[in-house]
């Protein structure tokens, strides 16, 4: 990169750190440190999860896996549109969890079941949080060693120092300083000034796509050049796409029901309010639009390069290079790297004749060319597999850097570099913070009683267990082998904890049957069931595989697959295969939610003796905390029916509401029912040529949502600013928070407390 180049990357981060230190200043207490002093409005929670959703490794597996399958998918998915705008306009879970007015999740699973559970799920969430995002660092280090053309090693004072290392500690050190800094606070702050950068800068990306490729001569040929079965922007001709497919879209419903507190975190109770919080989530939903139109604009460009002839000799360097890349780290002799390297530059430019040549799919496409030699290279045994998996793996996340490194003109190489840099600490400071947090307020904390346990001792804690999180990060990126797309390896890492959590959490809120030994089964069912995955997974290639065939039990093994997901074919084929397991991580998943829900149900209602007081946990009622302002009751009428069922009550404003029907209109009205609806049914009377499927991606994947874009840029940009500002002045005039002097049970004082626990007496005699 240029000095220029560097100078964009440079500035920005360092305003983000000046102000993550700046906000030191305001710290005073745990609550300023763990929940920002509870003053965030709508915008700035807003804007910081916008810009904390952005994050390299979202947008790798978002090239990953639309490389793979396209963007089809994508008109399925909009199914769930209506679903989640009703959670986030309902407020569904997260108003119920400010109520308790817990600072963690794990504090209301003491308040609803006990404190042993309360200290093994968040340990085990934190673990599975961990292993999760084990692999974000890995993916940082590589993607600047190939975008920066970095060496494997730098002499450091005689020292051969990996790079990889280097890149990783880099990143940790500072996404773990603003932690450091002031916890919650700096996080959201910092990530509420990225969210105001990446608006912009988004929308410059968006605009050099468009103008350096042609929609109709490039872009869409290369969408449509597909294998029946196997769309790219064909939604009714997607049966065999296998992976990212419609079982996907099954899984990610119902994850949406049952997981939308799974992953709170003292950031998701930093709100002034419940109001607040509930209209930040409304105001949330915007970002989808915002996400995606960034995610798409990179996987089209990068489509279309690796795949048009117009792009052969551009593809051929890429690949080529890539590879090379890759030797570097998976060959240790420089010998078998040459070889290795001659193969593949051995390999003819692929110069893919769009209508001529026979169309692309999964197992035959320009790709498949190199993953075949470097199979043939590395062997067939299990330690040749899991090298090939590893390739494989590899390839797809530097096609990002790769593509982009080769494709941008100066300025905008350092534009994107500044971007990820931005997206790297965003992701990087909450995922290790929320693991930490999560680690000293539910593991360690109860062990302590309040008055043994200053505010002092509670950061340091936090800030001592960040660092020790850090450390796994760098030697689990060190070591660690990711063998799957990134969303399948998350999912199935983090699935320890989702797989069995959602109805112990539901069921929390919304029941008073649900028992501490449904809970308890419900999480050691989900735990199980995907631990085996893993373990499975990981050792298919190397291990598993090699023993069947070993013992002659492949056709057996393999027979017993094919009965059993035969019913479900084609969404779910389970086929032996070499280098990776039949079942893949959505399916684990997915079987682990549905059997802990049955377990959970079936213990509760055996095990449940009497009623489990809501009202006490949501301070309802008589049990309704002084001083604090509660939802107004609402009555329903024919008029305001169709209001309420959006989540519109009493309490919203008229900018509120304006902001509530917004949403409604944009994500049910005109993404749901007439960019899906509409179109579905006009294609069960008329079915569409795959041209005009081209120019509807088009308009509802890139113009539409640019278009939008441009507008949220402005709005955010100002409101978010604005937010920011009231933030520092909440900060400064607010008096001292109940949390340090004697807080118990999440941000209840003392006082509350002993009226909660009179009336419980009362209700006893």
């Amino acid at each position: 990169m240029s000095w220029f180049d560097w100078l964009i990357t440079s500035v920005p981060l360092a305003a983000v750190m000046w102000l993550g230190f700046y906000s030191t200043k305001y710290i005073r207490g745990v609550s300023d440190f763990m929940v920002a002093g509870r003053v965030c409005r709508r915008y700035v929670i807003s804007t910081a999860n916008m810009a904390n959703s952005l994050a390299l490794v979202s947008l790798v597996a978002y090239v990953e896996s639309h490389y793979r399958t396209g963007f089809a998918m994508t008109f399925w998915n909009s199914l769930i549109l209506p679903l989640t705008i009703m959670v986030a306009l309902s407020g569904w879970c997260l108003y119920r969890f400010r109520e308790t007015r817990a600072m963690s999740l794990g504090q209301f699973l003491e308040m609803r079941y006990n404190r042993s559970l309360r200290i093994f799920a968040c340990f085990l969430r934190s673990i599975a949080e961990i292993m999760a995002n084990i692999i974000m660092p890995a993916i940082a280090a590589r993607f600047f060693i190939y975008y920066l053309g970095l060496p494997q090693h730098l002499n450091i004072f005689g020292w051969q120092c990996p790079t990889f290392l280097l890149v990783v500690a880099i990143t940790l050190i500072l996404a773990i300083t603003l932690i450091c800094l002031g916890g919650t606070l700096s996080i959201v702050v910092t990530d509420t000034l990225q969210g105001i950068i990446f608006f912009p800068v988004v929308l410059i990306f968006i605009i050099f796509v468009l103008y350096k490729f042609s929609w109709t001569t490039e872009i869409m040929p290369v969408m449509a050049d597909r294998v029946a079965g196997e769309s790219f922007i064909n939604p009714f001709d997607v049966q065999n796409l296998r992976d990212f497919n419609l079982f996907q879209l099954i899984t990610i419903i119902m994850a949406t029901l049952l997981h939308t507190a799974s992953g709170f975190t003292g950031g998701s109770n930093a709100a002034a309010s419940a109001h607040e919080a509930k209209m930040g989530s409304i105001l949330g939903s915007w970002r989808g639009a915002f996400s995606t139109v960034c995610y798409v604009v990179f996987a089209v460009a990068i489509i279309t390069v690796m795949n048009h002839i117009n792009f052969a000799k551009d593809a051929k360097i890429i690949r080529d290079s890539i590879s090379s890349e890759i030797a570097e780290e998976l060959i240790s002799t420089p010998e078998e790297r040459k070889e290795f390297n001659q193969k593949i530059s051995s390999i003819p430019e692929i110069r893919h004749k769009i209508g001529v040549d026979k169309p692309l799919s999964q197992d035959s496409n320009p790709d498949q060319v190199y993953f075949d030699e470097a199979g043939r290279h590395f062997g067939k045994d299990g330690e040749g597999n899991y090298k090939t998996q590893q390739y494989k793996t590899i390839f797809r996340q530097l096609m990002l850097p790769a593509t982009m490194r080769y494709l941008l003109p100066p300025g905008l190489i350092g534009l994107f570099c500044m971007m990820i840099v931005l997206f790297i600490l965003s992701s990087d400071d909450s995922r290790i913070y929320s693991a930490s947090s999560t680690l000293v307020q539910d593991c360690v904390v109860p062990f302590y009683k309040n008055e043994n346990l200053s505010p002092e001792k509670h950061i340091f804690y936090i800030r001592f267990i960040s660092i020790l999180v850090g450390v796994v990060f760098l030697l689990g990126s060190y070591f660690m082998a990711q063998l799957d797309y990134i969303s399948l390896f998350v999912s199935i890492m983090y699935g320890m904890w989702l797989g069995g959590c959602g109805p112990m959490i539901i069921f929390g809120f919304y029941s008073r049957f649900g028992t501490t030994a449904g809970a308890w089964s419900s999480l050691l069912c989900g735990m199980g069931i995907n631990m085996s995955g893993i373990l499975i997974q990981r050792n298919w290639a190397k291990h598993i595989y090699p023993f069947l065939e070993e013992h002659g039990l492949v056709d057996a093994v393999g027979n017993f697959l094919h009965t059993v997901s035969s019913p479900f074919n084609p969404i779910v084929v389970w086929e032996m295969n070499p280098l990776k397991c039949p079942v893949n991580s959505y399916e684990f998943y997915f079987i682990a939610m549905i059997v802990s829900i049955v377990v959970y149900l079936a213990v509760s209602w055996l095990t449940c003796k009497e009623p489990f007081n809501l009202d006490r946990m949501l301070h309802r009622g008589k049990y309704a905390i002084e001083g604090e302002s509660k939802p107004a009751v609402f009555k329903w009428s024919v008029k305001n029916v169709f209001a309420r069922l959006i989540g519109i009550t009493p309490e919203y404003s008229k900018g509120d509401k304006v902001i509530a029907w917004s949403v409604f209109s944009y994500s049910i009205i005109y993404q749901f029912f007439i960019s899906v609806v509409v179109v579905l049914v006009w294609n069960i009377f008329y079915k569409w040529p795959v041209r005009w499927w081209g120019y509807y991606f088009l308009i509802t994947f890139l113009i539409i949502p640019a278009i939008c874009a441009a507008i949220t840029t402005v709005w955010f940009g100002i409101c978010g600013t604005r937010d920011m500002f009231r933030l520092f002045k909440d900060l400064e005039n607010r008096v001292d928070d109940p949390l340090d002097n004697g807080m118990v049970d999440g941000h209840v004082s003392l006082a509350d407390k002993a009226k909660m626990e009179a009336l419980d007496k009362e209700k006893t005699e």
